[in-house]
């Protein structure tokens, strides 16, 4: 069957309004279920970074600080929220999808909750390897600076804008071999189109990691590496579920036919 392209322009505002609505409304179920535990996210939050100050000698022990009466009542709020924002992921990437499913053909719509599984999935695990990972190596690195006369004193509010940009910049930068994927799957792009621009993907690699990232090399560099393995992941999946160019164009205007 052919794509659903009768709804109006109100009705595109109208459907986009009504997926903003419940995609809000899953960050604030998330946020308030996240908000009576922010204790303890904000302490596993910090857990990397107060295992790399323990790992330096005594007399430089650093500490977690707030330098504002009001700093930790906020950054508690904003860690709630960013937890927020990653439970519900589920909800707010199938709201995202069933927006865009009308410009899809039917059997392209069957591939909506896989996707909305797999999108989950790599955003979750990007922001897992942005604390397991990322983290202990980069804080390792940063507290070498540490001396008796510069002592790592952190700011609750720095070090959450520091964590959380990372976290959801990881999570998103994880959706890349599934983006890549679906784009070859609807014959938009395909392997000969994705190797044949690898050079420049390296490139743009490393300026997105610029832009995501604090400005520091080290960081951009933890995220340019991940980027380019999961860009070969991505060739990997347009070979396995790519569609030919011409074929898939063929196979469309029969459908819609």
């Amino acid at each position: 069957m052919a794509k659903n392209t009768n709804l109006s322009l109100v009705g595109h505002l109208d459907e986009l309004r009504r997926r903003l609505f419940y995609s809000v409304l899953s960050v604030l179920v998330g946020f308030l279920v996240c908000y009576g535990f922010k204790e303890k996210l904000f302490d596993i939050l910090t857990m990397p970074i107060v295992q790399a100050m323990a790992k330096l000698p005594e007399t430089i022990h650093g500490t977690m600080i707030f330098i504002a009466p009001a700093e930790p009542f906020f950054v508690y709020l904003k860690a709630a929220f960013i937890a927020g924002i990653l439970i519900s992921a589920p909800v707010w990437l199938y709201q995202f999808w069933l927006f865009v499913s009308p410009g899809l053909y039917d059997k392209e719509k069957r591939l909506i909750l896989p996707i909305v599984f797999l999108s989950s999935f790599f955003f979750i695990g990007g922001a897992l390897f942005g604390y397991f990972v990322v983290f202990p190596f980069a804080f390792d690195f940063f507290m070498e600076y540490a001396t008796p006369s510069l002592l790592p004193q952190i700011s609750m509010k720095v070090y959450l804008d520091f964590a959380s940009k990372l976290l959801l910049a990881f999570g998103f930068v994880f959706e890349l071999p599934l983006v890549l994927t679906f784009l070859a799957f609807l014959g938009i792009i395909d392997v000969k189109f994705l190797t044949k621009n690898r050079k420049y993907a390296v490139l743009a690699c490393f300026i997105i990691g610029a832009i995501l990232t604090p400005p520091d090399v080290i960081t951009q560099v933890l995220m340019a590496i991940p980027m380019m393995v999961l860009y070969e992941f991505g060739i990997i999946g347009a070979k396995i579920f790519g569609k030919k160019k011409t074929n898939g164009f063929a196979e469309e205007t029969k459908e819609s036919v």
